[in-house]
């Protein structure tokens, strides 16, 4: 769900919608799903108290600061938004990177249950492919229709679902 709201504020902040786009987003968000668990299972229990210690904070803070910078390029307007290229290959890794930060852990979980990790990796890729790829496409309709509002919403939502990882992980609620 977290790879579908970011989708979503991608679709909002991108200037008119493009197939090709969304499958950029769908295929970096899809990839990175699926890959991570491999990798957790790979690793197994090993690192998962190291990366437990910090991955909610590193998903709050890239989440976050994306969140907050489309909130005020839609309040101050369009000319201060040239400072994030949303279509980067290296913003679409940081968002990939920080919403499958998560998938490690289920990794870890299949090496523990002695389970086969491949099959469901691949459920786990294809089921996020194509919830980005709608996601987007309908972050397009959205912010095409309500754009400033659009994208508050979807700054607010990035931060508050990063927020929500970092209290969840802090034990705050």
């Amino acid at each position: 769900m977290d790879a579908f709201a970011v989708s979503v504020g991608l679709g909002i902040k991108h200037p008119n919608y493009r197939t090709a786009y969304a499958l950029k987003v769908a295929f970096m968000f899809g990839f990175f799903q699926a890959v991570m668990p491999l990798i957790g299972w790979f690793l197994g229990a090993q690192f998962r108290v190291v990366i437990a210690a910090y991955d909610h904070w590193i998903i709050f803070i890239i989440l976050g600061a994306i969140g907050i910078k489309m909130i005020y390029e839609a309040v101050k307007g369009s000319e201060n938004s040239k400072c994030i290229n949303y279509e980067s290959f290296r913003l679409l890794l940081l968002l990939s990177l920080a919403t499958s930060i998560d998938a490690l852990a289920v990794g870890f979980s299949f090496a523990f249950l002695h389970s086969s990790i491949f099959i469901p990796a691949l459920i786990i890729g294809l089921v996020t492919f194509v919830i980005s790829f709608i996601g987007a496409a309908l972050g397009d309709r959205i912010g095409s229709k309500f754009k400033v509002s659009a994208e508050i919403i979807g700054g607010s939502v990035l931060f508050l679902i990063g927020l929500n990882i970092l209290l969840k992980h802090l034990s705050i609620y």
